[in-house]
């Protein structure tokens, strides 16, 4: 009988998570930072979509046109039920790569993502993405893709060996992969406990292999567990996607465009002196030790004057996702913890204070009177984007077709959290993407939407459905044991949300 997983894990589903550099809005002010002309987007293709979240969102949050695929039918059938709520058309596949990329009836792609996947699959796998990028990515088109890096993981590398293969030979098929998971994990602990020689040569395995224990359980199991894990160094994966005639563009995560986050000044000398891009980005990832990439690739790229960089960039919108009082002024690179200036960022947080939309010019104009430039406004934007407190935004034209996609998907999403904590993202038309909004917070906007006004009936809401579950509130780790404790806690946590988080979520659009 023939193995449809290929060797991917299978026998649990994944977890709900979001991941904001899959939406190709995100990807405009990365490029044009860089210096790089950006597609439009009309046509996406998310491979190896999950649960679906990412591609729906992304679907329902903008007037593109998404497809995708994932072997797992569990997954791709949640994925179709998101999409048929929103009424998208979003074309989702329950078909594995080999399959989806050698069908006749896809059309080609401005953009294509790729999230974590690459890591896990085998060779034979990678190259079908390969030649489905080269037969199907348009001219100009962008290829997002995230991966393990050599540099981040070769000293974990002999860890992870050994809990896969504790797992494999110790593990019952029987338990599930997060149950082999839990006790592979278990028994690097008893190994570290004797103090092996290797431990020693690497003092921070102790360290990661705490971190793990941290994580879902389900999310490591998809991670590690997979047959073909590997993580590859920069130039192995830019010697691959050269077959597709893709070249790198520019960093998806923003936060890595910014120099001094991340490099001392001696190793931005020496990538300075480096005229190879790729031998720099390899060389780069060493000076960081990058556990993982985040990139965009180009087929074909095309560099901007410098007239046409800043006309286009002083265009470019974004918007004020956080309560501008929580906005926190330390932002963690490379480097580690690092002080924003106040000087300069309260000012540009001030013009963004109303969460509406602005152009890069227009914050300019406003803060031109303190001395701040455009150059100083571009840094500023990059950071607060990385570091998730903005987001870039859509033409007007484009939130108001969306939202009648949102709407519908918002509201389904909000009555999953009835009986549900695990989808915690809802689609933004502004953003054209997901924003995290807790569960309680989805059941405060459900109570809203039907016809409740004020945070005591929104709390009594709430409060109904957790009794009737036999749930309760936990506060700073305790669970609230009396009605009067919980009633009165959802009270002060639903006046807080009428008073912060819903002025934001209605400019952002995910009032419904």
């Amino acid at each position: 009988m023939s193995d449809w997983t290929d060797g991917y894990i299978a026998d649990i589903d994944t977890t709900f998570g979001y991941y904001s550099e899959l939406n190709p809005q995100r990807l405009r002010l990365a490029f044009l930072n860089t210096g790089l002309h950006f597609p439009e987007v009309g046509t996406a293709c998310e491979l190896g979509f999950g649960q679906g979240i990412n591609v729906n969102l992304h679907a329902a949050a903008s007037v593109v046109q998404w497809f995708g695929t994932d072997v797992n039918p569990a997954h791709t059938q949640f994925a179709r039920q998101l999409a048929d709520v929103s009424g998208t058309n979003a074309q989702l596949f329950e078909q594995a790569f080999a399959e989806f990329c050698s069908r006749d009836d896809l059309p080609d792609f401005d953009y294509i993502a790729l999230h974590g996947v690459w890591s896990w699959i085998s060779d034979e796998n990678r190259a079908v993405i390969v030649d489905f990028l080269r037969r199907k990515l348009k001219v100009g088109g962008v290829f997002y893709l995230n991966y393990h890096t050599q540099a981040g993981w070769a000293a974990m590398m002999p860890m992870c060996d050994l809990l896969a293969e504790h797992a494999d030979i110790m593990g019952s098929r029987g338990q599930g992969g997060a149950a082999r998971f839990e006790a592979a994990l278990g028994f690097a602990e008893q190994l570290l406990a004797v103090q092996p020689n290797y431990a020693q040569a690497n003092p921070r395995i102790a360290d990661s292999l705490a971190t793990l224990k941290t994580e879902n359980n389900r999310y490591l199991a998809y991670e590690y567990f997979n047959r073909n894990w590997q993580p590859f160094s920069f130039s192995q994966t830019s010697q691959l996607l050269s077959a597709a005639k893709l070249t790198f563009a520019c960093s998806a995560h923003y936060l890595d465009h910014i120099d001094s986050l991340n490099l001392t000044d001696a190793q931005q000398d020496l990538l300075d002196s480096i005229p190879d891009a790729q031998l720099r980005e390899t060389v780069q990832d060493l000076c960081t030790n990058q556990p993982f990439r985040r990139d965009y690739w180009v087929k074909g790229a095309v560099r901007l004057n410098e007239l046409e960089q800043t006309e286009a960039l002083y265009a470019e919108r974004v918007v004020l996702v956080q309560a501008r009082a929580d906005v926190s002024f330390k932002v963690t690179g490379a480097l580690g913890e690092s002080l924003l200036h106040e000087a300069i960022y309260n000012p540009i947080l001030d013009a963004l204070s109303d969460y509406q939309p602005k152009t890069l010019e227009q914050i300019e104009q406003i803060v031109a009177a303190l001395g701040i430039n455009l150059d100083q406004v571009i840094q500023a934007v990059m950071v607060l984007i990385g570091a998730g407190v903005l987001c870039p935004a859509q033409d007007d034209a484009v939130i108001v077709e969306a939202k009648k996609q949102t709407d519908k998907l918002n509201l389904y999403l909000c009555h999953k959290a009835r009986g549900s904590s695990e989808l915690t993202t809802l689609a933004s038309p502004v953003t054209g993407g997901g924003i995290a909004v807790s569960r309680f917070l989805q059941l405060f906007l459900l109570a809203k939407a039907q016809g409740y006004t004020q945070p005591e009936q929104w709390a009594q809401f709430v409060w109904s459905l957790l009794a009737q579950q036999n749930q309760c509130v936990i506060k700073d780790g305790v669970a609230l044991q009396s009605e009067h404790e919980n009633l009165a806690e959802l009270v002060m946590q639903a006046h807080a949300f009428a008073n912060k988080q819903l002025p934001i979520f209605m400019a952002l659009g995910l009032c419904f």
